[in-house]
C-alpha cells in the first residue's frame, strides 16, 4: 500500500497546485477587468475605454498605462507578459526535467563506477505498486485524448473567426481604395475634357495634381492592406499550425508512452518519457500564448467600442486617423456647393430656351441631387419624377444632334463634335456624383464604423469565447501531462530500484526485510541469495 499512498499524495499535491494557479490567473483577470470597468464608468471621463495597467518587462517591470496602441512596443511587451503564468510554469517544469535527468544520469554513472557496493534495506512492495501506475496512466491518457480534441476544436474556431475579422478590415481598406480610384477616374475625365476644349488650364492643372496625389494615397492604402493581410494571415497560420502540431505530437506521444509502459518496452519508454516531459512544457507555454491572445482580443474589442462612441479621439487614432479627415469635409462641402450651383444654372438656362411650338411646352429639367443651403446633403432619391440625371443629358440631346452641319434638320441644333463634348462632360460629372456617397462615407469614417460595428456585433464575443476555451483546455491538458509524466516517471524509477543488473525483478517477501544490492554482478547475487 506504500506505493498507492505515494501516488495519492502526488496527485493531491498536483491538484492543489492546479487550483492555486487557476486562482492566481482568475485574480489577475478580475483585477484587469475591474480596471476596464472603472474606465467605462461615466464618472471617469478622462480614462480611455481600452485603458490597461500591466507590467512592462521592457521598462524595468514598471506599470504600462498607455492604453491600447498596437504601434507601441511597450503595449505589446506588457500584454505578452500577461502570459507569464504559462511561460514560467513551462520553464520551471523544463528545469525540473533537466535536474531530474541529471540526477538519474549521475546516479547511473556513479553506480557503474563504484567498486565498493553496499547493501541497503528496502521496504517490501506488493503487486499494487505496479498496478496503480498503470491505472493512473491509462485514465489520464483517456483524459488527455478528450482535452486534446477540445484544444484543437477551439483553436480551429478561433483561427476561423480571426481570419473573418481580418478579411472584414482588409476588405474595408480595399473598398476605401476603390472609392478613391473612382473619384480620381472622374477627375481625370473632367481634366481631359477641359484640356480638349483648350479652356481652364488652371482648373486642369489642379485636377491633374489632385488626382495624382489621391492615386498615390489609394495605391499606398492598397499596398498596406495587402502587406497587412499577408502578415496577419502568416501569424494566424503559425499560431494555428504550431498549436495543432504540439497537441497532435503530444497526443501520439502520450498514447505511445502508455503502450510502452504497459508492455515494458524500456528504451522506447524512456525516450517517450523525455518527449512527453518536453511536450508538457510546450503545453504550458502555449497556455501562456493563448492567455496573452485573450487579453489582446479583449483590448481590441474594447477599443472598437470606444471608436464607435468617438471616432476622432480614441485609442485607435494612431492607426485609424479619422481626425485627419476633418479638413477634407470642407473640400467636400465646396464640391457639393459648386455642383448644386452648376445644376441650378443649367436648369435656368434650359428654362430660357425658346423652342418651336411643335416641340411642346414641356422641357426636361436636370435633377439636382443636393439639398438646399446650408447642408447641401447628397440626396439623389429626392429627385422629382419629371427630372433626369445629369448623366442622361446625352440621351435627350441625341435627337437634336446631326452628324453634318450642312445636313442638319429643323429640330437638330447640335453638331456631332459638340454632342461628344457634352457627353464627355456629363458622364464625368455623373461618375463623380456616383462616387460621392463613398467619399462622404470615407471622410465621415462611416465605412470604418460599419466594419467595426459588424465585428463588435458578430465576432467579438465568439473570438473571446474560443480563445478562452483554448487556454482553459490548455491548462487542463498541461496539468494532465504533468500528472501523467510524474506517474510514469515514478513507476520507472520504482521498477529500476527493484531490478538486478541482469534486468530481472527481485522477489518480494512480506513480513521481513529484504536486501537491496546496488550494481551487483551475477556472482554476488547468487551469494546473497544463498545467505538469505
Amino acid at each position: 500500500m506504500g506505493c498507492s499512498r505515494l501516488f495519492i499524495h502526488i496527485s493531491f499535491l498536483i491538484v492543489l497546485i492546479f487550483f492555486f494557479s487557476i486562482g492566481e490567473i482568475s485574480a489577475s483577470i478580475y483585477g484587469e477587468g475591474r480596471i476596464l470597468l472603472e474606465s467605462n464608468n461615466p464618472s471617469n471621463p478622462g480614462k480611455d475605454l481600452a485603458d490597461t495597467i500591466r507590467i512592462d518587462p521592457l521598462d524595468n517591470f514598471n506599470k504600462y498605462k498607455g492604453g491600447f496602441d498596437i504601434t507601441n512596443k511597450h503595449y505589446w511587451s506588457s500584454t505578452a507578459f500577461t502570459g507569464i503564468y504559462g511561460y514560467s510554469i513551462g520553464a520551471f517544469w523544463l528545469l525540473c526535467g533537466v535536474l531530474f535527468g541529471g540526477y538519474l544520469l549521475a546516479t547511473t554513472l556513479c553506480c557503474a563506477n563504484r567498486k565498493n557496493r553496499k547493501l541497503q534495506k528496502r521496504v517490501p512492495c506488493s503487486r499494487q505498486c505496479y498496478l496503480w501506475p498503470i491505472i493512473f496512466g491509462v485514465s489520464f491518457t483517456f483524459l488527455a485524448i478528450i482535452i486534446s480534441g477540445v484544444v484543437i476544436g477551439g483553436t480551429t474556431r478561433f483561427h476561423s473567426r480571426a481570419k473573418t475579422v481580418m478579411n472584414i478590415i482588409i476588405d474595408t481598406a480595399d473598398g476605401a481604395s476603390d472609392t478613391i480610384y473612382n473619384v480620381t477616374g472622374a477627375m481625370r475625365g473632367i481634366r481631359d475634357n477641359i484640356a480638349l476644349s483648350n479652356e481652364g488650364d488652371e482648373t486642369s492643372n489642379f485636377l491633374n495634381t489632385t488626382s495624382q496625389r489621391l492615386d498615390m494615397d489609394a495605391a499606398e492604402l492598397s499596398r498596406e492592406a495587402k502587406k497587412n493581410r499577408r502578415l496577419i494571415d502568416k501569424g494566424l497560420k503559425i499560431v494555428y499550425i504550431a498549436t495543432v502540431t504540439i497537441v497532435s505530437i503530444n497526443l501520439v506521444a502520450v498514447i505511445a508512452l502508455s503502450v510502452c509502459g504497459f508492455l515494458k518496452f524500456r528504451k522506447a519508454f524512456y525516450m517517450l518519457l523525455i518527449l512527453c516531459w518536453l511536450m508538457a512544457a510546450l503545453c504550458w507555454v502555449s497556455f501562456g500564448l493563448y492567455f496573452f491572445l485573450e487579453k489582446f482580443t479583449g483590448d481590441t474589442c474594447t477599443a472598437l467600442g470606444d471608436f464607435q462612441q468617438d471616432p476622432h479621439n480614441n485609442s485607435l487614432s494612431s492607426i485609424v486617423p479619422c481626425d485627419e479627415l476633418i479638413s477634407a469635409e470642407s473640400v467636400l462641402l465646396d464640391t457639393r456647393v459648386g455642383l448644386f450651383n452648376l445644376i441650378n444654372e443649367v436648369n435656368q438656362n434650359i428654362s430660357t430656351i425658346q423652342l418651336p411650338a411643335s416641340l411642346g411646352p414641356n422641357l426636361v429639367r436636370i435633377c439636382n441631387p443636393f439639398s438646399s443651403a446650408p447642408e447641401y446633403n447628397y440626396q439623389p432619391e429626392n429627385c422629382p419624377p419629371n427630372t433626369i440625371r445629369i448623366g442622361d443629358i446625352p440621351r435627350v440631346l441625341k435627337m437634336f444632334t446631326c452628324s453634318d452641319v450642312a445636313t442638319c434638320g429643323e429640330r437638330q441644333y447640335l453638331s456631332n463634335d459638340n454632342f461628344k463634348t457634352v457627353e464627355a462632360y456629363t458622364s464625368s460629372i455623373q461618375n463623380l456624383l456616383n462616387a460621392f456617397p463613398g467619399m462622404e462615407s470615407l471622410v465621415d469614417c462611416q465605412v470604418v464604423k460599419d466594419a467595426f460595428t459588424e465585428i463588435l456585433s458578430k465576432h467579438c464575443k465568439p473570438l473571446k469565447k474560443f480563445v478562452k476555451m483554448v487556454w482553459a483546455s490548455m491548462v487542463a491538458l498541461s496539468t494532465i501531462m504533468v500528472v501523467l509524466v510524474l506517474t510514469w516517471a515514478v513507476k520507472a524509477f520504482h521498477e529500476k530500484s527493484h531490478r538486478f543488473s541482469d534486468g530481472s525483478i527481485k522477489p518480494h517477501m512480506e513480513g521481513a526485510s529484504t536486501l537491496k544490492v546496488d550494481c551487483a554482478d551475477d556472482q554476488s547475487n547468487r551469494k546473497l541469495e544463498s545467505i538469505v
